[in-house]
């Protein structure tokens, strides 16, 4: 009997409690039921590098209302939005305006003033709002500088001065928008990543081990882990590409000798298609008689594939030899595909009226 008059007070007393709050959350809300909200949530997203960053936030509606130092009063802690906690996700460790921060997800919370923003990092990020903030819980504090925006009546989050390893995450409420700079050392990110990836499936394919030796040769970084990326491609399946790439990471490293000998072995594997568009690189790298030789040597064994006399036209044109070069370019118009005959007739006529095509 004790027991369930017990339970009926204690329920009784729960709907009362939950009735007295019922006014501070809005007629439409609801603390067990999926209704509209008034301030609606939104996520929105940033890749930097390979690191994701994600809030999580609601959006409330200035409607004409001042919201600065009086819907939200100056220099007490904030939300950083409406209703539960605002949160900011990051996958792996990153920078928050020059301090690190590592990966996971935070309460974001904010203490606004005139000419001067608290941006604080919890690692409490399951709570209602501001009310419990516990200082003890942050993980992190910064200062930024609030700045003058266009009008915004709802709450807004937004990433902007996207570079390699950073962007701006900014507040934009009312006439005030607040930046703050979150930066990744993205070569640290992306190495650890692929040792990782390369132990998974990805390791029994070259193209797995290619990509990743690339990815350090165009970003300058790690050459001798490249040059062995290079080499574990050329184990699972030796082919043009991975022998080029192994020749690209040989010259950036000064090993010019060893360079000519990848590139020598990668040309053994090239199809006709694949050797002229190394030739053409050549010509681009201002590497012309090595270009000339290579032209000469596809259309000498695949005389009649038609790109190879595009090639010794671009050759002749180079030289400038028009009268050859317009052979050559006829031949081609011949052979070519419909869908190619329109761009090597404009070549031709260009040849024809002594103009070099390169």
């Amino acid at each position: 009997m004790f027991r369930r008059m017990f339970r009926a007070d204690f329920r009784g007393f729960l709907f009362c409690l939950l009735m007295a709050a019922v006014p501070a959350i809005g007629p439409a809300q609801s603390f067990v039921l999926d209704l509209p909200l008034q301030s609606q949530q939104a996520v929105i997203s940033q890749r930097i590098g390979i690191t994701d960053v994600t809030i999580n936030y609601h959006r409330p509606l200035a409607n004409d209302r001042k919201v600065w130092g009086d819907l939200v009063p100056y220099g007490k802690v904030w939300r950083a939005g409406a209703n539960i906690n605002t949160t900011i996700t990051f996958s792996d460790p990153v920078l928050i305006e020059g301090k690190p921060l590592d990966k996971g997800t935070y309460g974001l919370h904010m203490i606004p003033n005139a000419d001067e923003w608290t941006i604080i990092f919890s690692k409490n990020s399951t709570s209602w709002g501001s009310f419990t903030y516990d200082e003890k819980e942050d993980a992190l504090r910064v200062t930024v500088k609030p700045k003058a925006a266009d009008m915004h009546n709802a709450l807004t989050y937004d990433f902007d001065d996207l570079k390699p390893d950073s962007a701006v995450v900014e507040l934009e409420w009312e006439k005030v928008a607040v930046p703050v700079k979150v930066s990744v050392d993205v070569h640290s990110v992306v190495d650890a990543s692929l040792k990782k990836q390369l132990r998974n499936l990805s390791q029994y394919t070259w193209i797995s081990w290619d990509e990743a030796a690339n990815y350090m040769l165009a970003e300058k970084i790690n050459l001798d882990e490249a040059l062995g990326f290079a080499n574990k491609s050329i184990e699972n399946e030796d082919r043009f590409e991975n022998e080029t790439t192994k020749a690209k990471v040989l010259t950036a490293l000064n090993r010019k000798d060893d360079a000519a000998v990848a590139q020598k072995k990668a040309l053994e594997f090239a199809s006709p298609l694949q050797m002229h568009g190394y030739a053409r690189q050549l010509m681009g790298e201002k590497r012309n008689e090595e270009a000339y030789a290579i032209f000469r040597e596809n259309a000498k064994k695949h005389p009649d594939q038609w790109f190879v006399h595009t090639g010794l036209a671009r050759m002749y044109s180079a030289q400038g030899k028009f009268d050859d070069a317009t052979k050559e370019m006829q031949l081609s118009v011949a052979a070519a595909p419909e869908n190619q005959k329109t761009y090597l007739d404009g070549l031709e006529k260009r040849l024809e009226s002594k103009q070099d095509i390169n």
